[in-house]
């Protein structure tokens, strides 16, 4: 299962969804990994007269994990409403906090159970949580706005 998940990686790193931002997000958050040096900015796109996720957009750069966590976060947020999606971040928080002790719900966290390898190593944690963590910054920006 650790090789299946180790090509789901990569390949989200290799192939990353819905990378590019866009100048029509609602909400937007750039954060920094200072320990790597890995960055993302992440974009939400709300539907119209909704608080549903329409799209989710970002860019960056850093190690597989982290784009590829980034790719993964597009597909469990999409369509979420942005309550929702705030508590689809804390349960992959305290899956990644757990140093491997909770496995990550598939049913709602989809193929970011491939990270939950990486929760073993606190160093990476920072890493696969980057982009969840500028989904949160994206939705506070969104509450300003």
């Amino acid at each position: 299962m650790g090789s299946l998940y180790q090509e789901v990686i990569l390949d989200l790193a290799r192939n990353p969804r819905s990378k590019g931002l866009v100048p029509s997000a609602d909400g937007q958050s750039h954060q920094i990994n200072p320990t790597c040096g890995d960055d993302i900015t992440l974009q939400l796109r709300l539907q119209p007269s909704s608080d549903r996720i329409a799209a989710v957009t970002w860019d960056g750069h850093g190690c597989a994990i982290s784009q590829a966590s980034a790719s993964m976060l597009v597909d469990v947020a999409t369509g979420l409403s942005t309550p929702e999606l705030l508590g689809r971040i804390a349960l992959f928080r305290e899956a990644m906090r757990s140093r491997g002790a909770i496995a990550p719900d598939e049913a709602l966290l989809g193929d970011a159970v491939a990270l939950q390898g990486v929760s073993r190593y606190s160093a990476r944690v920072k890493c696969a949580m980057l982009a969840w963590v500028a989904a949160e910054g994206a939705v506070a920006d969104l509450a300003i706005a």
